[in-house]
């Protein structure tokens, strides 16, 4: 698929170059959306983030089949703890702290089960990941590098969670230069007022710092 179409969106429709377009999908680890893992250890309904789960896993295999440029993300920490700022350890007084053994092995470190991506929606072996150690899928990682190799311009962005890492990322791929469409059904928070706010503050003022749409929409466009 190359052929450049629109895509309904707010504040308005989003000019889709699909040679030009990447897939960017947000942690969605097992620490994240499963029992156990580091969303529960804050007191986190992780059920709330399951519902993008079904939305995600058609729009994959949607992007997939037309030939598309597909990244995942993971925010996790190096086993010694070497880049996890104590503040960031120590915040929100978790039952369990990052680097602490848990459910599903180590909270939120690399390598350990909690930390990689569930498996509705796991990677193919061509399709890279982004392990991060802050919430910006930028800071510290080189994915501004590997989408200009491939020419990227714009990003579908989709995962969890909508007001942190979500909206971390699309304002900082703003900066740079990328535009942003992100859609709403296929993002969510454990606070859905959160989730709102942030996808209003990223349509804001003609689309300040990208586009909102939902999975039907954009699929409209690939199916």
């Amino acid at each position: 698929m190359t052929k450049a179409t629109t895509v309904k969106a707010s504040p308005y429709d989003f000019p889709l170059q699909p040679e030009n377009c990447a897939l960017l999908i947000i942690d969605m680890q097992r620490d994240f959306l499963e029992s156990g893992g580091f969303g529960e250890t804050l007191g986190n309904d992780v059920s709330l983030l399951r519902s993008v789960i079904e939305p995600n896993r058609r729009l994959l295999a949607a992007w997939r089949e037309a030939g598309l440029p597909v990244l995942h993300t993971r925010e996790g920490h190096l086993p010694n703890l070497s880049d996890l700022p104590p503040s960031k350890r120590n915040r929100g007084n978790p039952s369990l702290r990052i680097g602490d053994l848990g459910p599903m092995g180590r909270i939120l470190i690399r390598g350990e089960n909690g930390h990689d991506i569930i498996p509705e929606l796991y990677p193919l072996s061509d399709e890279p990941i982004i392990d991060k150690p802050g919430k910006g899928a930028f800071t510290r990682t080189d994915l501004e590098a590997q989408l200009k190799a491939r020419g990227i311009s714009q990003l579908v962005v989709t995962g969890v969670t909508t007001e942190v890492c979500v909206n971390t990322t699309v304002r900082e791929a703003n900066d740079r230069g990328f535009e942003c469409l992100v859609l709403s059904d296929a993002t969510a928070s454990y606070f859905p007022s959160m989730h709102h706010a942030a996808l209003a503050m990223i349509k804001a003022q003609g689309g300040i710092f990208g586009w909102v749409s939902d999975s039907d929409s954009l699929l409209e466009v690939l199916l």
